[in-house]
């Protein structure tokens, strides 16, 4: 796959998952937790500069797009956890609002909102760490 054919599918991913967590609470009213903020927080710039990046097919994105995408899978499998194991959770994290445990979803008996942000996050870091340098690195070197 070209370098812009990854760029373009981890837009598409980060973009179906803000759509989606926007369906989630404005359409269904599901109230988030505090960690589907901090997902949100991580996820929803993603949408824009990958969007940016896949337009202007900028592999060097990559460099500040992969510590967003890997600090929301480690935010999302925490809630992921959370969730599927009773008292896993840090005291006091999702006491305020709405519990961090709650499953407004459940599709197929597993899968959850934490879990498709889970998803997202992971191919979006796996689509952009297996990205070539190609165009960007031309540029460098002056070739």
């Amino acid at each position: 796959m070209r370098n812009g054919g990854g760029l373009y599918l981890a837009w598409l991913v980060a973009l179906v998952a803000t759509l989606g967590s926007l369906y989630f609470s404005e359409v269904r009213h599901f109230v988030p937790c505090t960690l589907c903020w901090y997902q949100r927080i991580l996820m929803y710039p993603l949408a824009i500069v990958l969007g940016i990046a896949s337009y202007r097919q900028d592999t060097a994105i990559r460099v500040y797009v992969l510590p967003l995408s890997i600090l929301g899978m480690g935010f999302a499998l925490y809630h992921v956890l959370e969730q599927r194991i009773p008292g896993f959770g840090a005291p006091g994290l999702c006491k305020a609002g709405i519990p961090c445990s709650l499953h407004y979803i459940d599709w197929l008996g597993f899968i959850t909102i934490p879990l498709l942000s889970l998803t997202a996050f992971t191919l979006i870091t796996l689509l952009l760490a297996t990205l070539r340098r190609g165009r960007d690195a031309r540029l460098r070197t002056g070739a």
